[in-house]
């Protein structure tokens, strides 16, 4: 009998995240630091805005580049932030989706696809099922943008240049200085960047530069999923320079044949969102931060979370990430091996999107933890 599954499926691993997920069904009361899902609800405002779209009747397909209203809001606050006449935008179903247009029009087989290790998940499976190639930079210790490895890095076959700012799963905010020497680099090769930004309103520390600022040839890929806790709304947009319609408009003609649009009445609703202050959210969102960070800090080797709501923790001397992972878990603390995110195995990612009460029980957990080693 022939293999039925397509030789592309066999190139990607089921989620590791996911498979922490639904082993929490099997435990009694874990402390979850697994799952990067906000804690709070959608808020009420925008909820009602999503309900009175549904009465309204918008719940049939909307076209498939977005609602016209959303498309104009959004191109109006693109303009407004990085100086783009005229941007062309894409409403997707959530960031995931995005990056799945993105590379499904961009990707030909062999094409290189620069990507900062540790990076989110999607990104690597995704782009070894069309047949490219992941060149993997580390940026081990300290997480910082290695720029000059990234430049040397750079061949015929870069087709582009992945960022993810503030990052899942390191927290870390690449600084200006970074972003404008990438930039440079991106503009002198010629190269388009992707500009992963989910997490852009969870900065704690200061601002968080785009590189859409810098360099005109960037895709630039915001959602609604965490900042108003949307996830399961699945809505994000795709915004790029004029100089890269061309980009949008395929993007948008395999949207037609994929997704064929995002959720209509969740698009009304989004509108109200791009006005929405998450401030209290992400001052709440920064106490945890301090909480958890303050809490590891002096028995385990961590950067200090600069946004998004991730630590990138290395394991106790003398075991691997998978190793600690498991006795963790085994101690009802729920947490994802680094190498799921990652070409090491060193470190592991805590989501620190949880109540106060939970963030201190686990931490007390994985301290104890080092005390009996």
């Amino acid at each position: 009998m022939k293999d039925l599954i397509a030789e592309r499926a066999n190139k990607i691993d089921a989620s590791g995240i996911r498979k922490v997920f639904a082993l929490a069904a099997s435990l009694k009361n874990p402390v979850n630091f697994s799952i990067g899902q906000p804690d709070f609800d959608v808020p009420e405002k925008l909820k009602e805005e999503a309900i009175n779209a549904i009465r309204a009747g918008y719940n049939k397909y909307s076209q498939t580049a977005g609602d016209n209203l959303l498309l104009e809001k959004i191109a109006g606050q693109v303009q407004n932030e990085f100086g783009w006449e005229n941007p062309s935008i894409l409403v997707a179903s959530g960031v995931s989706g995005g990056l799945l247009l993105t590379f499904l029009a961009l990707i030909n087989p062999d094409d290189e696809v620069i990507i900062p290790d540790p990076y989110f998940v999607i990104y690597k499976h995704i782009i070894n099922m069309l047949g490219g190639k992941c060149v993997f930079i580390d940026s081990y210790p300290d997480f910082n943008l290695p720029v000059d490895k990234i430049a040397r890095a750079i061949t015929d076959r870069t087709k582009m240049i992945i960022l993810n700012s503030p990052c899942n799963p390191t927290g870390v905010v690449y600084s200006r200085q970074e972003i404008e020497s990438l930039a440079k680099i991106a503009a002198e090769k010629d190269i388009v960047v992707l500009c992963d930004e989910i997490y852009e309103k969870f900065c704690y520390d200061g601002d968080c530069p785009s590189i859409a600022g810098f360099y005109e040839k960037t895709l630039l890929l915001r959602g609604f999923s965490k900042a108003y806790a949307m996830t399961g709304w699945r809505l994000a947009y795709v915004a790029a320079h004029e100089s890269l319609k061309n980009i949008i408009e395929q993007m948008t003609k395999i949207q037609q044949y994929t997704f064929v649009c995002a959720p209509s009445p969740f698009q009304k609703a989004a509108i109200a969102a791009l006005d929405y202050d998450v401030s209290e959210y992400v001052g709440s969102y920064r106490h945890k931060r301090d909480l958890l960070y303050n809490g590891l800090k002096d028995k385990f080797e961590l950067i200090k979370p600069g946004g998004a709501f991730y630590a990138f923790i290395k394991a106790p001397d003398g075991t691997t990430a998978t190793e600690f992972v498991e006795k963790a878990i085994a101690n009802n603390v729920l947490v994802i091996p680094g190498n799921v995110f990652s070409e090491k195995d060193t470190h592991f990612r805590i989501s620190y999107a949880t109540s106060d009460e939970e963030i201190r029980r686990g931490t007390d957990i994985l301290r104890s933890l080092i005390q009996r080693q």
